[in-house]
């Protein structure tokens, strides 16, 4: 039996051609390295830093109260594509360390990290744009989770303490809103 060929079928199966291939094609632009991913900077130390954070609207937001005998205080908030990330970080005469760390109620006692993490990814919000060196990067430091999940809108909370000298402390805190 010989079948009627149907004039119709080629430019079908053209159109058909094209219009995947035209997709393709999207689909790979997209994962190429055009520099920018999904409107976002390709450096990660200048996009989408929000401008004005403050050391106290940081501290609101991760529900912690620096002592009033903090130093050197900063911190920064990256706007995430759904959750936010949250840094800050001060200087604490050695006294005050333990009584600001029993005030966070950690989940588990901080453990005493003695030899820095070799050669760790960069972190989301890098403590570099606070012109400091990232915890992990440190010999002997006291760390830990504080909570996760935390109230409110805070999904989980992390803290760092480096012993500076015998009198004082660096304190590090890195939350996710």
């Amino acid at each position: 039996m010989i079948r009627a060929q149907r004039p119709w079928r080629a430019p079908a199966l053209a159109v058909v051609a094209v219009v995947l291939g035209a997709l393709a094609a999207g689909c790979s632009g997209a994962s190429g390295g055009s520099g920018r991913e999904g409107g976002r900077s390709a450096d990660p130390g200048t996009s989408d830093w929000v401008e004005g954070a403050t050391a106290e609207s940081i501290a609101r937001t991760l529900h912690v109260e620096v002592p009033s005998t903090a130093t050197q205080t900063a911190a920064a908030q990256r706007r995430g594509f759904q959750d936010d990330g949250l840094i800050l970080s001060f200087v604490l005469p050695a006294e005050a360390v333990d009584p600001f760390l029993t005030q966070l109620k950690p989940e588990q006692p901080l453990r005493l990290r003695e030899q820095p993490f070799a050669a760790e990814a960069t972190p989301a919000t890098p403590f570099a744009r606070l012109g400091l060196p990232e915890p992990d990067s440190l010999p002997k430091v006291r760390e830990g989770q504080v909570c996760a999940p935390c109230k409110g809108d805070l999904n989980w909370l992390k803290v760092a303490v480096a012993q500076i000298d015998e009198r004082s402390s660096r304190v590090y805190l890195r939350g996710v809103d």
